[in-house]
């Protein structure tokens, strides 16, 4: 069975942001940093070269195929920041009804600016997906 791509690296968080030379998506990133790790209790890890993530979770599908995911995490494009929720969109409709602007994916938020939604809504959404990966 293949691994998985995406892994926790020990890289740092701080030196990859530190890289996005656009400055209104660096203060971006760093905004949701401080959202996610409110929102996870968890600091921010580098999955792969180009998300950060917090908290992580354990995975076993029918097949067999098992690995580790990050609970929730972010990846700053040059098109929009990519938000990664565990356990999908669906649970969170009520709340990306009020979010404001933003286009999803398979699984993933997109924002252009963290400035286009609301962020008391979407602090919400970010707790919600993070209490998802909490057993009970």
């Amino acid at each position: 069975m293949s691994e998985n791509k995406t892994v926790a690296t020990t890289d740092s968080v701080k030196v990859f942001l530190d890289k996005i030379q656009d400055a209104q998506l660096r203060a971006d990133c760093y905004a949701i940093v401080e959202m996610m790790g409110a929102a996870s209790q968890q600091k921010p890890v580098m999955w792969g070269s180009a998300i950060v993530g917090f908290g992580s979770y354990h995975y076993v599908y029918e097949s067999g195929r098992e690995g580790d995911n990050l609970v929730i995490g972010f990846s700053p494009r040059s098109q929009n920041i990519a938000v990664y929720l565990k356990g999908g969109l669906a649970p969170l409709e009520g709340e990306l009804a009020q979010l404001g602007k933003y286009k999803t994916g398979k699984g993933c938020l997109y924002i252009k600016k963290l400035g286009d939604v609301d962020p008391t809504v979407f602090k919400r959404i970010l707790a919600k997906s993070c209490a998802s990966a909490k057993p009970g």
